[in-house]
C-alpha cells in the first residue's frame, strides 16, 4: 500500500464511525468467514423521507483489518439518507470514499462492506414493513455470538483472560 492510503486509513481509524450494534434496526447483514477471521455486520435503521423510505442510520461491528473497518465507516456515512435501492447501486471503489482507490490486494475489504449491506437490504428484508419494537423481538445476535457459534467443521474463539494461556 502507498503511504498516502495508509495515512488516510489511520485518519479513518482515528475516529471510526457508527460503530456498535443498532437498537431495534429493521435489516442486519452479516458477512465473512470465521475460518479466516473476516467478518462484518451491519445495522440499517429506515425513515420516512417525503414518502421515500430511506436509511436514517447505519451501523456496523467488524473483525476484520483496519482497512476493512474504515471502509465501513465511511460506508455507513454515504449510504444515509439514501434508499435501499441506491444504497446497492453503489459500486466497491465507492464505499471506499475518501480512502480513494484501494489496490489489488485491499479490494476484498470494501467487497466485505458491500457482501454485509447487500446481505442487510436483500429484496426480502426490503420488503418486510418497519419494525415496531415489541417486547417480543428477539435481538439479533451480535457478531461475536456469530463468530463463536462453530460450524460443523468450524473453529470456536475463545478469548483468554490476562495471564492465562491456551492448552
Amino acid at each position: 500500500m502507498n503511504d498516502d492510503l495508509e495515512k488516510r486509513i489511520r485518519e479513518a481509524m482515528a475516529n471510526p464511525q457508527n460503530v456498535g450494534e443498532l437498537p431495534n434496526a429493521d435489516a442486519v447483514g452479516t458477512v465473512g468467514n470465521s475460518e479466516c477471521g473476516e467478518m462484518l455486520r451491519m445495522w440499517i435503521k429506515y425513515k420516512e423521507d417525503r414518502g421515500r423510505k430511506v436509511i436514517d442510520k447505519a451501523t456496523f461491528q467488524s473483525f476484520g483489518c483496519e482497512t476493512a473497518i474504515a471502509v465501513a465507516s465511511l460506508a455507513t456515512e454515504l449510504i444515509k439518507g439514501k434508499t435501499a435501492e441506491e444504497a446497492l447501486s453503489l459500486k466497491t471503489n465507492e464505499l471506499a470514499g475518501d480512502l480513494g482507490p484501494l489496490p489489488p490486494m485491499k479490494i476484498h475489504c470494501a467487497e466485505l462492506v458491500q457482501g454485509a449491506l447487500r446481505s442487510a437490504l436483500e429484496p426480502e428484508a426490503e420488503a418486510k414493513p418497519l419494525s415496531s419494537s415489541t417486547s417480543s423481538a428477539q435481538p439479533a445476535p451480535s457478531l461475536l455470538d456469530s463468530f463463536n457459534q462453530p460450524k460443523e467443521s468450524g473453529v470456536k474463539v475463545i478469548f483468554l483472560k490476562e495471564g492465562e494461556q491456551g492448552s
